[in-house]
This record gives C-alpha cells, sequence and structure tokens, in this order.
C-alpha cells in the first residue's frame, strides 16, 4: 500500500514537474518584462525625470549636417525632397530648422518645384516650409501645356506643398512666363490658378513672342 502510495505520489510530482517546464519560460518571460518595466519607470534619466515625464522644450534634441530627407505619398510616390548645409529639430514643435535650405516637390504629374533660401523651418512631415532670406520659389512650365514657368522672390515666402499654395506678407517679386508683378503680399493657390496681390501692385506684361528687358 505505502509502495503503491509511493509510486502515485511519484508519478503525480513528475507529471506536475513537467507542466511547470512547459510554462516555466513564460513565467521567466512574464516576470522580466515587468522587471524591465519597473527599472524603466524608476530609473532617473541624466536631467533628474524619467523621459515620460519630461516636458519637451525648445531647445533641439538632434543635429543634421550634409543631409537629405525625402517624404513619399502612401503609394510610395516622391513627394518632396529637403536639402541643407545643417539641420535643427525641436520635439515642442515637431519642426526642422535648416541653414541654406533646399527643397524639391513633385507633383501627381510630375511637376517639379523647387524652393531655395537662406534659411528654412519644415513642419513635420515637409508638406510646409517657411522660407527667410533670398527666398525664391520656381516652378517648372508643364510640357505640353500652356501653364508657363513660375518665379517667387522675396525675403519670406510661406510655402504649403499638398495644396500647391505660396504665401507672404512682405514684399514679393513674381514672374509668370514673361510677365512680371511686384506687390506688398502674396497669396498663389495653383490649384485654383488665384494670385491675389495685395498693397502696391505693379505689374509688366509682355506681348507674346518678346522677351522682358534684362
Amino acid at each position: 500500500m505505502n509502495k503503491a502510495r509511493a509510486v502515485a505520489g511519484w508519478q503525480w510530482l513528475r507529471a506536475t514537474g513537467d507542466r511547470l517546464a512547459i510554462y516555466l519560460p513564460v513565467i521567466l518571460m512574464g516576470l522580466l518584462a515587468l522587471g524591465t518595466y519597473w527599472l524603466a519607470s524608476n530609473t532617473p534619466t541624466f536631467f533628474g525625470a524619467s523621459d515620460a515625464q519630461k516636458t519637451p522644450t525648445h531647445d533641439p534634441d538632434y543635429f543634421m549636417r550634409g543631409f537629405s530627407v525625402k517624404t513619399y505619398d502612401p503609394t510610395g510616390r516622391l513627394k518632396s525632397e529637403i536639402f541643407g548645409t545643417e539641420a535643427r529639430h525641436y520635439p515642442d514643435t515637431d519642426t526642422l530648422e535648416i541653414d541654406q535650405v533646399r527643397i524639391r516637390s513633385y507633383d501627381e504629374k510630375g511637376a517639379v518645384t523647387v524652393a531655395t533660401a537662406r534659411k528654412g523651418i519644415s513642419n513635420g512631415d515637409g508638406s510646409e516650409a517657411q522660407l527667410m532670406g533670398d527666398a525664391v520659389v520656381v516652378r517648372d512650365a508643364l510640357p505640353d501645356t500652356n501653364t508657363p514657368r513660375m518665379e517667387f522672390r522675396g525675403e519670406f515666402l510661406h510655402v504649403f506643398v499638398n495644396t500647391e499654395r505660396v504665401k507672404s506678407h512682405l514684399p514679393v517679386t513674381l514672374i509668370r512666363g514673361t510677365d512680371r508683378f511686384i506687390a506688398d503680399q502674396m497669396d498663389y493657390d495653383n490649384l485654383d490658378r488665384v494670385m491675389d496681390l495685395r498693397g502696391r501692385v505693379r505689374g509688366v506684361l509682355m506681348p507674346q513672342g518678346r522677351k522682358p528687358a534684362p
């Protein structure tokens, strides 16, 4: 009887050991995850607080030099490229401040718009850029269409890539084909082909076939 009990006890112990051997890795992984979470939650950073507790400040969290950044749409089509000599990212506004900026954007028809300036500020997804200092935006003429080459010049230009708009609250010069306009403020909508010039507006319209004087 005692022998039967011993055998039964041994079999139960062996079965229990087998079950523990199956679940032991899962239990250890759970304990490891809990320990890692506790350690991460209670370990102070160099600034005396955990990352989750820090409030983003307007101090750059990373720098880039001699770089290029590309953005794509959901289908994989290249939308824009941003180049610069140096850039600083600010986490509180998720903006990129770029020295000697150069931006190339592509619409769905493949038309290219190039923007340059001494300094630029781009938002996180590259869909919006503020150009400051010798700002120039050039949109090439579309082949096989009547759409002429467009060029904008000024000390400040605000470019909206997705909606194809260029705005400025400062004086600008617009060159459209052979025509030239100067205004104190501008709002140009390329999708609707609407140009809103404000303030002192002057324009020179050249007859077809003639080139403007240099």
